[in-house]
């Protein structure tokens, strides 16, 4: 008899969770979204996961309301700023490396032969980094003898600011009269594209964007599951195909699904392309021609993994070939010395950096500002 009492009570704390969770999602309409099935035609969503509890307790139910709880993203503005100390520890070989040798009592040809070795390991690109020399010695050489550190540091940071060029356009569209903006987000594996969709998003709620991400990385093993994570932190919709199936379709449904929504944006993380293997690029093509079907493409995003140096611009060519790519995204910045790869990569495809990746928080997505950045480089 006191085994039925016991089974009788859990049953009845078990409903009690249940009631709670379905009050909760029934009146956050802010809560995280569960993932909607990429089938052409929009259908209602259905439960991720079913919640599977032994032996109900009290802290049970609240940590329950704690999972469900959706998440406020740090506001936009101003991020690269919060961040700007900690680029600028990872990019000494820029700024303070250039200032101590461009201070020197006496700077000779010795001395702007390792300018030039400095800047080149930075991978600033050739072309730049003699652009970059010219106009220091013509800058610096008017003045006749040493320069102090402000002089120096001031003829440094409009040099360099000149190269990053504040001119050019690196707002991304997000919202489109009458549709939801169509984002893709491409790149190869291992750098950090899913978690940049993700970033992405919470960057976009902050802005009060509301967002519908696609998971059309559907050759990854987890990388739904992994994107689902990221969509349901802030509330942002999830549509998701099986395992191994046709990305275009994923990418497809997840515009059209927007569409019916009404949402602002629509992200889509595309699988990773590895530049070698002229297939999967085709497939990639092929994705962005399927969107189009249904909704023109307003930004294509390049993620590349600033560490990788020369290699990115590699694969930053082949992708320009294949999909017109908007803007770029520079990932593990803070992790590399090599903080010319801004300017090397906006001038091998005439394309600006938009965002930039400065840790592995959620909210270390930034938008990209030259003269933050640039500040960062010469900072003392």
């Amino acid at each position: 008899m006191d085994s039925v009492l016991a089974y009788v009570g859990i049953a009845a704390a078990l409903i009690v969770v249940v009631v709670i969770v379905g009050v909760a999602l029934a009146r956050r309409r802010g809560a995280a979204a569960p993932a909607v099935p990429a089938t052409g035609v929009p259908k209602p969503p259905e439960p991720e996961r079913q919640l599977v509890l032994a032996e109900p307790e009290p802290s049970d139910s609240r940590e329950l309301m704690a999972v469900l709880e959706v998440e406020v993203p740090d506001p936009a503005a101003g991020r690269l700023h919060r961040l700007r100390a900690r680029l600028a520890r990872s990019n000494n070989a820029i700024g303070h490396g250039l200032l101590a040798l461009l201070s020197r009592d006496t700077v000779d040809a010795a001395t702007w032969d390792e300018i030039e070795e400095t800047l080149l390991l930075a991978d600033l690109g050739v072309g730049p980094t003699a652009e970059l020399i010219a106009t220091l010695r013509s800058t610096l050489q008017v003045q006749g003898g040493s320069a102090s550190t402000e002089r120096v540091r001031g003829v440094l940071r409009a040099a360099l600011l000149e190269l990053v060029d504040p001119t050019l356009d690196r707002e991304i569209t997000t919202t489109v009269p009458g549709r939801p903006a169509v984002i893709m987000v491409v790149g190869v594996n291992g750098t950090g594209k899913t978690t940049t969709t993700g970033k992405l998003a919470r960057l976009l709620v902050a802005e009060g964007r509301s967002v519908v991400l696609g998971a059309a990385d559907t050759f990854r093993a987890a990388a739904a599951d992994q994107l689902q994570t990221w969509g349901d932190r802030v509330g942002a919709a999830v549509v998701r195909g099986p395992e191994a199936g046709d990305p275009a379709a994923v990418a497809f449904d997840a515009v059209a699904i927007g569409a019916e929504a009404e949402a602002d944006t629509v992200v889509i993380d595309t699988a990773g392309r590895l530049h070698t293997k002229t297939g999967l690029m085709d497939e990639l093509d092929k994705v962005k021609r399927v969107i189009e079907k249904r909704s023109p493409v307003d930004e294509v995003l390049l993620v590349l993994d600033a560490t990788t140096g020369q290699n990115g611009l590699v694969q930053a060519r082949v992708f320009a070939e294949v999909v017109n790519v908007t803007g770029i995204v520079l990932t593990k910045l803070d992790g590399t010395a090599r903080g010319g790869i801004v300017i090397a990569v906006q001038r091998e495809l005439g394309v600006p950096v938009k965002l930039v990746g400065l840790g592995e928080g959620p909210d270390d997505l930034a938008p990209f500002d030259p003269a933050e950045f640039v500040d960062a480089l010469v900072a003392g």
